[in-house]
């Protein structure tokens, strides 16, 4: 996912990209601004990372296969749920699975 102008790069795997895309856009469709938050992988010092989403802002959402990843329902509804929080989204691995190795952040 590239944000902003001038770019930074957040990389995540298709399948946790494609699930924020459907929350990101659905929010910022209804003209909603929020944060978007996520923990940093260990190279980056396993920090944690916010930007502010508006229907202005400028995304760009890269994958890597060309394949669409099917879509989990019950990961929408966790995602959304953080989105329409006070805190705004803080991204979270899928439900059911094994915690995912956290984004890496280029400039």
């Amino acid at each position: 996912m590239l944000y902003g102008n001038p770019s930074i790069e957040v990389a995540f795997d298709d399948r946790a990209l494609m699930h924020l895309q459907i929350v990101i856009t659905a929010k910022l469709r209804r003209n909603e601004s929020f944060v978007f938050s996520w923990k940093d992988a260990a190279e980056l010092g396993s920090g944690r990372s916010t930007i502010w989403l508006h229907p202005s802002s400028t995304l760009y959402y890269r994958y890597l296969g060309s394949r669409l990843p099917t879509i989990n329902r019950d990961w929408i509804d966790v995602l959304m749920e953080s989105a329409n929080s006070s805190g705004g989204l803080f991204f979270t691995p899928e439900p059911g699975t094994a915690p995912v190795t956290p984004p890496a952040r280029r400039s």
